[in-house]
C-alpha cells in the first residue's frame, strides 16, 4: 500500500462525500425542475467547469493525446462508453429517485454499496482487511440488515446503485489515464444526451427566465465537478475495501443534513439502522488515522 497515496485518498474521499451531502440539499433550489432536467444541466455545467480547469492548467493538449490515444484502442472505446452510459445512470437515478418517490430504495442501494465494494476488493483484487476493518464491515452490515428488515425495499433502484459502481469502478482502473482527463472524457461523451434533454424540455423556458437559475446552475457544475473529481480520484487511490467502507461518510453526513436543513428527525426505529452504521465510520475513521500518522518507509 503506498501510504502517501492512501492519505491523498482518505481526505479526497472524505471530501467528496461533504461535498455530495451538501449536493442534495442543494437541488432542493432549483425547484421547479425535475429529475432529468437537473442531470442534464447538471452535466452541461459540470462539463463546462472541468473544461475550464482543464484550460487553466494548460492540458489541452493532453486531453487531445487521451482522446486520440482511447480512439485508436476499440478496447478503450467500448470501456469509456460503458463508463459514460453508467455514470449516466448513476447521476440521473440519484437526482430522478427523490421526485419519484424512489428516495428510500435508491439510499439503500448506497447503504449496499459500500458491502458490495469491500466484496469487490476482497475477493476481485485479492484485498485483506484487517481487524478494524473487519469489525467495520460487520457494523456495517448489521445497520444494512436492519434498513432491508425494515423497508423490505430490494427494488430495481437499490439493485442499480448497490451492483452498477463496482463494474464502473473496475473499469476505470483498468484505463491508465489521469483521473480528471478520464472524467472529462465520460463527461463529453455524456454531453450530447444532456443537450438532448434540454432541448426537449417543458422547463427549459422558465429555467431562462429565472435570473436566480443563472448563479445556480454553475454553482451546481461547480460543486459536481469538484465532489466527483474527488470520488473518482480517490477510487484509483484506494484500496477497494477501505474506499468502500469510506462510502458510509455520505450517508452519515446525509443524515446531519437532513436533521440540520430540512427539519428532519430519526425516529427510534430508525436508530437500529444508522448507529451501527456510525460506529463503522468511527472505526473506519480510526483505521484511517492509524493510516495517516504511519511513518512513510
Amino acid at each position: 500500500m503506498n501510504h502517501p497515496e492512501t492519505v491523498r485518498g482518505i481526505g479526497l474521499s472524505v471530501l467528496a462525500s461533504t461535498l455530495f451531502a451538501l449536493l442534495s440539499g442543494y437541488t432542493r433550489l432549483l425547484a421547479p425542475l425535475d429529475g432529468l432536467d437537473i442531470f442534464a444541466w447538471r452535466i452541461l455545467w459540470t462539463t463546462v467547469a472541468v473544461l475550464a480547469v482543464i484550460a487553466w492548467r494548460r492540458h489541452g493538449a493532453q486531453l487531445k493525446t487521451a482522446c486520440c490515444e482511447i480512439a485508436r484502442d476499440p478496447g478503450k472505446c467500448i470501456s469509456l462508453l460503458a463508463m459514460a452510459a453508467m455514470l449516466g445512470v448513476q447521476q440521473w437515478l440519484f437526482l430522478w429517485a427523490p421526485v419519484n418517490g424512489r428516495a428510500l430504495e435508491v439510499s439503500l442501494g448506497y447503504f449496499l454499496l459500500p458491502l458490495t465494494m469491500v466484496l469487490v476488493g476482497r475477493f476481485h483484487y485479492g484485498e485483506r482487511l484487517n481487524l478494524l476493518q473487519r469489525m467495520a464491515v460487520l457494523c456495517a452490515l448489521a445497520g444494512v440488515a436492519h434498513e432491508l428488515w425494515m423497508t423490505r425495499a430490494f427494488s430495481w433502484p437499490t439493485l442499480l446503485v448497490a451492483l452498477g459502481y463496482p463494474p464502473y469502478f473496475i473499469l476505470r482502473r483498468r484505463i491508465k489515464l489521469d483521473s480528471l482527463l478520464l472524467f472529462t472524457v465520460e463527461l463529453l461523451l455524456l454531453l450530447p444526451a444532456a443537450v438532448l434533454a434540454l432541448a426537449l424540455s417543458d422547463a427549459f423556458p422558465l429555467t431562462v427566465r429565472e435570473p436566480a437559475m443563472y448563479l445556480l446552475l454553475p454553482g451546481l457544475g461547480i460543486l459536481s465537478m469538484v465532489a466527483l473529481t474527488c470520488y473518482l480520484r480517490a477510487g484509483k487511490l484506494l484500496p477497494m475495501g477501505l474506499f468502500g467502507i469510506l462510502g458510509y461518510v455520505e450517508p452519515v453526513l446525509l443524515v446531519f443534513v437532513a436533521m440540520a436543513v430540512l427539519g428532519e428527525s430519526l425516529g427510534a426505529a430508525q436508530l437500529g439502522t444508522y448507529v451501527p452504521i456510525w460506529i463503522s465510520v468511527g472505526l473506519t475513521a480510526i483505521h484511517s488515522v492509524r493510516l495517516m500518522r504511519r511513518p512513510v518507509n
